[in-house]
């Protein structure tokens, strides 16, 4: 990459020049060399010809001042000249100084979850007041919203509730991106604990991480953390809290592990304000005495683990030359947004023609299992691998690790400094509320106009499903090319780990409540392929990994498995790209023919025909359409006598009277219409699907199979009125649904008994109401059969008025009409799925195609 292009690459930063004087200035990393020299700012010269301002410097030599611009600074967030930038903590918080380190570690074995024993007890916790509160962070509420920030946080002396006692537990928080609000000891070996919600709101109290000392091995103490919001949770999918030992990592070099027995995610009775809160609830014993210990929601990963690892490729001569690290923006805590650029630099202008590929991460600070996968996508692709070079070489990656460091400091789950979810304010103008998400869209959107983007991707958590997942989006476009395009690089993602990520769980739509999400504007923005990537805080259900835990290497895997589908998805060597769109075609027909079997029951309901409801309907409309048919006929016998001009008739000779004798019958069964809903209501006997609720791949599949099961019992029902036709002559039923005929059986019937024909009808949808059999206008050479259409319209309801004919015209026309139909051919329709054509619904509707075969 030559001087210019990458100058011209690194040029999206935008740094406040307002933080250049504050006292609390960031580290300089260039230092500056005045051996013999005066050296000033132009600020500080009283001279009104110099510009006050603290980017120029001024520097005494040979008897004159000399100006030069200020080495940028604020451009490096991390450099080998000079430590770290200090985390800035709101004024208010109190932060004890010992600083919290967790060594790395991976157990040998995959960790299983939680079996429940159905004996798991729901601990209730009445208030009283003889209960000792042990742990009590009053620090949180002193502002109702974020004033100013600190090195440090709050400089007054650190209160401690209760003294060392030999039997207590004591309890930490103070730390960063530690989560505890208060701990009440409610018996000798059981605690009652509250988290904190964010900061400056009320709710989103989900992420825990705390430090307990003052232990005894062998007791079994209960822990109950009682003020969460969310209903459901995956501790009730047999998800374990985390636990780290001083002690062991130290002896043993152990570190994270899953724990806890008797593990519990109920609604407890302490609701308040109309809102009700549930409790976790879980047993355990420590491994040592006077050990120091910590229980975390998820693998802790902090902002200062951000720096250092930043500063650890900063340090190294061979990463720091294709990875370039600058700071986006200042937080609202003036806390530093990292960018980084990674691409191999070229010495020519091709650099252009490279495209862009951006990744964010930790937009919700409690979701820190996407800092693991954003670690370890950056490990493969600042590695020493081919396929890294590859990558490298072909792309421009664009990577902002933590978009939220405010809420990873001071322990929030979602929201930052302000109050609001980050990730629901992509297109707010407010740069100063949400600086980081602006400055991020303004740096992809003047990307954008440099260089294609061809994909983009938001690393997140999830608190309810398990594997690994995608949303992507679709905003109604239903060009086939470009709607499955989209889902192609989750798939071969789905491919490449098919033990951690689940294709089946992705979900391709835009809710108006996401529309603020960084996925979907960035997708409105022009980027196709714009994902969030959702990782489960539990584990997988696939494969080899069914039934147990992710750990780090897990996560940081997916990282690999990131960059292993962007090389399969844009190989020059398009195979797998097509064989992926085949699969994807083959997908969506099943997935619209389950759409369809989910839907069995309303429409064999619509199916089987209630002829006196539908002979009642049908006779009291008849009357207001009878005058305006009349006038039909005229032209469409005309039609029809051009159309058929050239069609032999080869019918018997039955009269219609006997087909409509037949249709006034009663069903075979005289009790069928009652029995189908008994039968139906006893086929369910399984839990209906209800919106709202998580299913696993196998309960999904288990719901489907019964479905369909389900489905084949009703159509058995169904049996004695399909054979039952077999007495009826083929070519009388097909003379009731001829549209050529119509007219004609309309002038023979009963008014109480004819049934109605839609006429420009061109496909045929179930009605709900009193179902009219509307058949399509028939095409020569076509098939009586209703198929599920691939690309149909939805029929016009509107009918076409046609101009008023005379009584002599319509004696001609009916006249005309009569010669004709001797020669017209009778077609019946036969209800048939065609297992060739990809079902397509409306309002999960399925809509039908009738062809009409022309018997000789």
């Amino acid at each position: 990459m030559s001087e210019d292009s990458e100058k011209e690459d690194y040029s999206d930063r935008t740094i406040s020049d307002e933080y250049e004087s504050d006292e609390d200035t960031f580290m300089k990393f260039v230092k500056e060399d005045i051996h013999h020299c005066a050296l000033l700012t132009a600020d500080s010269i009283s001279d009104p010809f110099f510009p006050r301002t603290t980017q120029i410097l001024l520097e005494y030599q040979l008897g004159r001042w000399v100006p030069r611009l200020r080495e940028p600074r604020d451009l490096y967030g991390v450099s080998s000249s000079g430590p770290l930038s200090p985390t800035r903590w709101p004024y208010h918080c109190e932060v004890i100084d010992e600083k919290v380190q967790h060594i790395g570690w991976t157990p040998s074995f995959p960790e299983p979850v939680y079996i429940p024993t159905g004996l798991e007890m729901e601990p209730l916790y009445p208030n009283s007041k003889e209960d000792t509160v042990v742990y009590l962070a009053e620090d949180a509420y002193k502002e109702p919203c974020f004033v100013y920030s600190r090195v440090g946080g709050n400089r007054t002396p650190l209160k401690q509730p209760v003294d060392n006692c030999d039997d207590t537990l004591m309890f930490e928080a103070r730390f960063e991106s530690g989560n505890l609000q208060k701990v009440v000891k409610v018996a000798e070996y059981e605690y009652q604990l509250t988290v904190r919600p964010d900061l400056f709101t009320n709710k989103h109290t989900q992420w825990f991480y705390f430090q307990v000392t003052n232990t005894q091995a062998g007791i079994v103490y209960r822990f109950t953390i009682t003020n969460f919001t969310k209903p459901a949770s995956l501790y009730n999918r047999g998800m374990r809290p985390l636990f780290y030992s001083e002690k062991e990592a130290n002896a043993h070099n152990v570190g994270w592990q899953r724990i806890g027995d008797q593990i519990k995610y109920y609604r407890n009775n302490q609701g308040q304000d109309g809102r009700h809160y549930f409790s976790l609830t879980w047993t355990f014993q420590f491994p040592h005495n006077k050990d120091t210990c910590y229980f975390a929601h998820c693998y802790p990963y902090t902002y200062t683990n951000l720096q250092e690892y930043l500063s650890s490729i900063n340090n190294d001569p061979v990463r720091s030359k294709f990875c370039k690290i600058r700071v986006l923006c200042h937080t609202l805590a003036r806390n530093m947004v990292y960018v980084l650029t990674i691409a191999t630099p070229l010495k020519n202008n091709d650099s252009r023609k490279r495209k862009a590929v951006i990744l964010t991460a930790r937009v919700h600070p409690g979701e820190t299992n996407s800092s693991w996968i954003m670690k370890g996508f950056l490990d493969y692709i600042l590695g020493d691998s081919s396929d890294a070079q590859l990558l490298r070489d072909t792309f421009i990656f664009k990577v902002v690790p933590m978009l939220n460091p405010d809420g990873v400091i001071v322990g929030n789950y979602r929201c930052s400094l302000a109050g609001r979810d980050l990730n629901r304010n992509y297109t707010s103008l407010l740069k100063e509320s949400f600086p980081s998400v602006w400055y991020t869209r303004n740096m992809i959107r003047r990307l954008m106009e440099k260089r294609e983007v061809i994909l983009y991707c938001d690393l997140h958590g999830h608190s309810k499903k398990e594997n690994i997942f995608m949303y992507g989006c679709d905003g109604g476009d239903r060009c086939k090319a470009l709607y499955l395009q989209q889902r192609i690089f989750p798939l071969m993602l789905s491919k490449n780990c098919p033990d951690k990520f689940s294709f089946s769980a992705c979900k391709f739509n835009i809710q108006k409540s996401k529309e603020g999400t960084g996925r979907v504007v960035m997708w409105k923005m022009g980027i196709r392929n714009s994902f969030t990537m959702e990782a489960t805080f539990c584990g997988s259900t696939l494969g080899n990994k069914r039934g147990t835990h992710f750990n780090t290497k897990d996560l940081e895997s997916m990282g690999y498995h990131f960059c292993d589908s962007l090389l399969d998805y844009c190989d020059p060597d398009r195979t797998k790209y097509y064989k992926c769109l085949k699969e994807l075609e083959e997908m969506e027909k099943h997935i619209n023919l389950e759409k369809v079997l989910d839907d069995s029951d309303t429409s064999l309901k619509e199916v089987t025909l209630d002829l006196e409801s539908r002979n009642s309907t049908i006779a009291s409309h008849q009357n207001t359409r009878e005058e305006q048919e009349v006038c039909d006929k005229g032209r469409l016998a005309q039609r029809h006598k051009e159309s058929d001009s050239d069609v032999k008739d080869t019918r018997p000779d039955v009269s219609d009277d006997c087909i409509f004798d037949y249709f006034r019958r009663q069903f075979p069964n005289q009790g069928l219409h009652h029995n189908l809903k008994n039968s139906m209501k006893e086929c369910t006997s399984f839990q209906s699907k209800k919106a709202g609720v998580n299913w696993t791949d196998d309960e999904k599949r288990i719901y489907r199979d019964k479905k369909i099961s389900q489905s084949e019992e009703i159509l058995q029902y169904l049996l004695p009125i399909m054979k039952s036709t077999k007495n009826v002559q083929t070519t009388q039923i097909k003379q009731i649904f001829n549209p050529r005929t119509n007219f004609q059986i309309q002038h023979q019937l009963n008014p109480s008994s004819y049934i109605h024909v839609k006429k420009y009808s061109t496909s045929w949808t179930p009605p709900r109401n009193p179902p009219l059999i509307r058949p399509k206008k028939r095409k020569k050479h076509s098939q009586v059969k209703a198929t599920k259409t691939k690309d149909v319209k939805p029929v016009s309801r509107k009918c076409k008025t046609l101009p008023p004919c005379s009584e002599k015209d319509t004696d001609k026309s009916l006249q005309a009409e009569e010669s004709n139909q001797q020669g017209s051919m009778q077609n019946a329709p036969h209800l048939a799925k065609n297992k060739g054509e990809q079902p397509k619904t409306k309002d999960e509707q399925p809509t039908f195609r009738l062809k009409l075969r022309r018997y000789k």
